[in-house]
């Protein structure tokens, strides 16, 4: 399931800023929660970051810094 600070958000927010794969998610809002690393997240909660990073990847929906 998608949510604000979720895997797949986080994934998809990564991409987005061009941070490069460093799969993540806050358990609550985005940074205003506990942050939850890749060693600590289940198989099913990687996936979802990395389905996030991919999409939008696949979109081309990137930060424009100019």
């Amino acid at each position: 399931m998608y949510r604000h600070g979720g895997p797949e958000d986080r994934g998809a927010a990564d991409s987005y800023y061009r941070r490069g794969r460093q799969p993540h998610f806050f358990k609550g809002g985005t940074h205003t929660s506990e942050e939850v690393k890749e060693a600590d997240m289940t198989p099913e909660e990687i996936a979802e970051y990395h389905k996030g990073f991919d999409e939008n990847e696949k979109e081309g929906n990137f930060k424009d810094w100019g």
